[in-house]
């Protein structure tokens, strides 16, 4: 059985959010990635950080995090970019099955 799930991730620009929502559903990294902008205030290099991010929201088959973490990681400007995964409990089956068929990479 292939788990689903939803992955956050946060980028610094509009810019840089589209272009890796982009480059990620082009390499059946996820199926969708939807974009809201939003405020982050956060501890970075003890200091208080406030700042204006774009959040992903990555549908993905969780069986690939470890390919997803890596490409992630390699194309994020952060030094240390927020991936987390949660798993999707219950979806609608011909919901779940299109993320199948469109992270598949056979």
């Amino acid at each position: 059985m292939t788990d689903y799930g939803i992955v956050l991730v946060t980028a610094g620009s509009p810019v840089e959010a589209k272009s890796l929502a982009r480059s990620l559903v082009e390499g059946k990294f996820a199926a969708c990635v939807s974009l809201f902008p939003v405020r982050s205030i956060y501890t970075w290099q003890d200091r208080i950080e406030d700042e204006e991010e774009w959040q992903l929201v990555i549908k993905t088959d969780l069986s690939q995090f470890d390919r997803l973490e890596a490409y992630i990681r390699e194309q994020h400007s952060y030094e240390v970019p927020e991936i987390v995964a949660f798993p999707i409990v219950k979806g609608s089956e011909p919901y779940l099955n299109w993320i199948a068929q469109t992270c598949s990479v056979s």
